[in-house]
Parts: structure tokens; C-alpha cells; sequence
């Protein structure tokens, strides 16, 4: 009998195989980076090829690793770095041109005209987004106008648009399934949340031909299957989510009013809003968390750009330190209170600003300040963002929000994870599992395929590793916390 789950986890710089067991244990990790491309300020774009490429590495290497085959693979589920918007042959399977990022921002200006149309009160009612360039929408119709030829080959029907899950699709059962999960149909600005269909209105608006779009599919269903030359064998596909929705679903948040915040690239709050699609009146999104049977579950979501990524250039643009695990080392070394704050706005600033211009700064630099502080300042900026996505939740829903779950690479840090609890004022669960965007889409495949009879079995399997509560004073943290409003107010344009 097949024993494993095996979860692909196409991220944003690197792309993760994972093999889980029934009980949702790490059985086997296999992780290839891939580079990034920057072809003008503000502009971020992958090579479709690398993506694949990484994934399809990192499949095998996983499955060798763990001394398994195919035949032991009960099905894949696939978690993605969303918004992230490509576009293909349908007879070849070859990309027109580079994925272009969730992080690009190239079609602000388009964005604004839209805006000073008057089409923002349409566009969050039916999809529960911003106009923004964040989503997909701006940057597919992009592509018609600027890859030449693609309008044209757009509407005699020979092209597909897909955001990284669907190209993955397309590629692992060789052009058979062409599909997404409304998870990521609900992050492009086409799909309307209510109704679960594509929405002819914002095609017109935003001049998309329906023949480019997937079909939408519950985020646990058949995705047909792998091909067996690829792995070694056909694998049912019978799982699929964006990355922030999989990690909702790994960490159990199944009950309206639970939340979770990821910590990778960017930083994803979610909260849990059951079946009602609540609007917020401070910019944050409403979004699907999941499909089930048909039946959406509603979030309510902040995005932070960059996180994770602020790491990744004091490492590499600055080289203050050689390995991210020395960053908790250097914040342990500075001075309670220090007055020094980096705004990360390398890409603009996300929720609840949406300011596409700004950029980033550091404020507060005095003689005595060092490397120690700058990485501490970074570290704390993901925190101060965090809980400005607290204060907006809290307000939208009336209520204050409770104990956070959070995942991502950066929960590792024991320093940042006590400073976030200190700065929220609500404590913090870490599971012991860390792994829960991958988790997520196992889970949603294991669901599908059986192994699992219910969302109580799941949320059943789900073990904090370690509880963060907070001890920083109330005088304290709000004195900080003006602070960052200060600098981010500094920043905007």
C-alpha cells in the first residue's frame, strides 16, 4: 500500500519536494534554488524553465533520498507561489516570455488609471482584491500587449495563461489539465469570490480572452495524474493551493476566527471567517482559504512583501553575515529599546498601505550603530508589520484577534518569534511541524484520495512545538511601535 504524501512547494526563490507520512511527519526534504531576475527597477521575473526544471529535480531527488518509488506515492499535492502569472503554447507547452512575480511591479500606472476610472468599489466587491499590481490581472494583460504576437494568438485560442500551479499542471500530465483551485483563481482579479466563476466584467475590464483561463476546481479534487516517465510512474494529482491558503490549511485553522502568519519571502497573515466573505474597511483582502465540495471558506488576509527577503539582502546585498541562523546571535547582542528601524519597502509597500512607489529606508542610524542593530532592525521590521495586519484584523472583526500560529522559515529564530509576541501581545504557537504550506497541499491530496476522513482527523494531527508569550510592557511596545508608524510614514510617496 502507498505510504506517503508527496507535497510540491514552488516558492519564490527556491522550489521544495517534501514526502509526509499519514500522521504529517517529514519523512524526506529535497530543495533546489533558482535565480531571479531584475530587468528594470521594480521588475521581477523567473525563467518558466527554471521553475520546472527545480521542481522536477527535486521530485526525483526527493523520492531517491527517501530510497522510494512511485508505486509507495499515494498522490502529489502542489502548494505555489501565487499571482505569479505565465503564458504558454497549448501545442508545445513553451512560455512566451518570463513568469513575471508576485513582487513585480511594472504595472503600477496601469493600476492607478484603473483607479482614477472608478473601477476599485467593482473590483473589491467581486473579487475581494485591490487594484493592485500585486495580482495576476495587470500582469497577464501585460503580456498581450508587450509579447509580440500574443494578443492576436490569444484569441484564435492557442494560448494559455496559468499562475504556477497550473503550469505545473500542464507540464506534469503533458498538456491533459488545464486547471487551478479557486484558492489561486481568487488572487488574479478575474475570478469572482461570490458566484466561484470567472467574471465576464473584469475580463472586459481588464481585456483578457476567456480562452487563456484554466478551469477552477475544488483545492481538494482530481488533477488528473502525473506521467509515469517523469517519476517513474503515474501519481494521482489531488491537491492544490496557494501557498499562504495551504499553510491556513496545514496549521488546522479550520474554525472561523483562527489565523496563522507565514514568514518565508513575504509575510501572509490569514484569518479564518467561515462561510461570509467579510470586506474590510482597512484595505486588507478577502479571499477564498479553501474549496471543499464545492463549498468556499472565506479568509481575511494581510500581504507583506518582503520578509524573509530582508534577510536575504542584508545577507547578500549588504553581506553583514554569512548564514541567516547568525542573525538571531546579532539580535541578542543589541540594546534593549534601540531606536534604529528599517522600512523593507524594496517592491512597494503591501497591506494596509498598498503604496507601489515606496521604498525602502533605515532611520535612527547614530555613531554607536552597528551591524547588530541593522539586523535587529530588519528582524523587527517583520514584527512591526505583522502587527500593523493585527490592528486592521482586529478592527474589521471587532474582536481581538487571539494565539497566533506561524510558520516560514524565519519562525526558526527563537529571538524573532519572542519580539513578535512582545509587539502583538498575543502569544505565539510554533508547531512541530514547520513545514505547513507543504503540509497543506498533503493534506488536501490525502483528503481527496481517502486517507483521511474529515477535517477533525487533521486538525487532530496538528502539535505546537513551542508557545512564545508576550513580556515586553504595554509602555514599551507601544512606544516601539510609534516608532515604525514614524519611519513607514517617511517612506511613502
Amino acid at each position: 500500500m502507498p505510504a506517503y504524501l508527496l507535497a510540491i512547494d514552488q516558492g519564490t526563490t527556491s522550489s521544495r519536494a517534501i514526502l509526509f507520512d499519514r500522521e504529517g511527519n517529514v519523512v524526506e526534504v529535497a530543495q533546489k534554488e533558482f535565480p531571479q531576475h531584475f530587468p528594470q527597477d521594480g521588475w521581477v521575473e523567473h525563467a518558466s524553465e527554471d521553475i520546472w526544471a527545480s521542481v522536477l529535480t527535486t521530485c526525483r531527488e526527493v523520492l531517491d533520498k527517501a530510497s522510494i518509488d512511485a508505486s509507495q506515492v499515494a498522490g502529489i499535492g502542489i502548494t505555489n507561489q501565487r499571482e505569479t502569472t505565465l503564458l504558454w503554447d497549448r501545442k508545445t507547452g513553451e512560455p512566451l516570455h518570463n513568469a513575471i512575480v508576485w513582487q513585480d511591479r511594472r504595472t503600477a500606472d496601469a493600476c492607478q488609471r484603473l483607479r482614477d476610472a472608478g473601477h476599485t468599489a467593482m473590483v473589491q466587491e467581486r473579487t475581494g482584491l485591490l487594484i493592485d499590481p500585486y495580482f495576476s490581472a495587470t500582469k497577464l494583460a501585460w503580456l498581450l500587449e508587450h509579447v509580440e504576437g500574443a494578443r492576436e494568438r490569444a484569441e484564435r485560442g492557442e494560448l494559455a495563461f496559468g499562475t504556477v500551479d497550473s503550469f505545473l499542471l500542464w507540464r506534469l500530465t503533458g498538456g491533459r489539465v488545464h486547471a487551478t483551485d479557486a484558492t489561486n483563481a481568487s488572487r488574479t482579479a478575474l475570478f469572482n469570490i461570490h458566484s466561484q466563476q470567472w467574471d465576464e466584467e473584469l475580463l472586459e475590464l481588464f481585456g483578457i480572452p476567456a480562452s487563456l483561463l484554466p478551469e477552477v476546481k475544488d483545492s481538494s479534487d482530481d488533477f488528473g495524474r502525473a506521467q509515469a516517465s517523469l517519476l517513474g510512474g503515474e501519481i494521482p494529482i489531488a491537491g492544490v493551493a496557494g501557498d499562504q491558503q495551504a499553510a491556513l490549511f496545514g496549521q488546522a485553522c479550520f474554525e472561523p476566527g483562527m489565523g496563522k502568519s507565514t514568514y518565508g519571502t513575504g509575510c501572509f497573515m490569514i484569518l479564518n471567517t467561515g462561510d461570509k466573505a467579510e470586506v474590510s474597511r482597512n484595505r486588507l483582502l478577502t479571499t477564498v482559504g479553501y474549496r471543499l465540495n464545492g463549498k468556499p471558506t472565506y479568509a481575511m488576509e494581510g500581504s507583506i512583501f518582503v520578509a524573509g527577503a530582508t534577510v536575504q539582502w542584508l545577507r547578500d546585498g549588504l553581506k553583514l553575515f554569512a548564514n541567516a541562523e547568525e542573525t538571531e546571535t546579532l539580535a541578542r547582542q543589541t540594546r534593549s529599546g534601540h531606536s534604529v528601524y528599517l522600512v523593507p519597502a524594496f517592491t512597494g509597500l503591501g497591506a494596509p498601505h498598498w503604496d507601489p512607489q515606496a521604498r525602502g529606508a533605515i532611520f535612527g542610524l547614530t555613531r554607536d550603530t552597528g551591524i547588530a542593530e541593522i539586523v535587529a532592525a530588519g528582524l523587527q521590521a517583520v514584527c512591526y508589520q505583522s502587527r500593523d495586519l493585527q490592528v486592521c484584523m482586529n478592527d474589521d472583526m471587532a474582536a481581538k484577534t487571539g494565539t497566533l500560529r506561524v510558520d516560514g522559515g524565519m519562525v526558526r529564530n527563537n529571538w524573532v518569534m519572542q519580539f513578535l509576541a512582545d509587539m502583538l501581545g498575543v502569544p505565539v504557537d510554533r508547531p512541530s511541524v514547520l513545514e505547513t504550506t507543504a503540509l497543506g497541499a498533503a493534506y488536501l491530496a490525502g483528503l481527496h484520495l481517502g486517507w483521511y476522513r474529515d477535517l477533525d482527523e487533521i486538525s487532530g494531527l496538528w502539535r505546537c512545538e513551542r508557545t512564545f508569550t508576550p513580556q515586553m510592557p504595554e509602555e514599551e511596545r507601544e512606544r516601539l511601535y510609534r516608532g515604525w508608524l514614524d519611519a513607514v510614514e517617511r517612506v511613502k510617496c
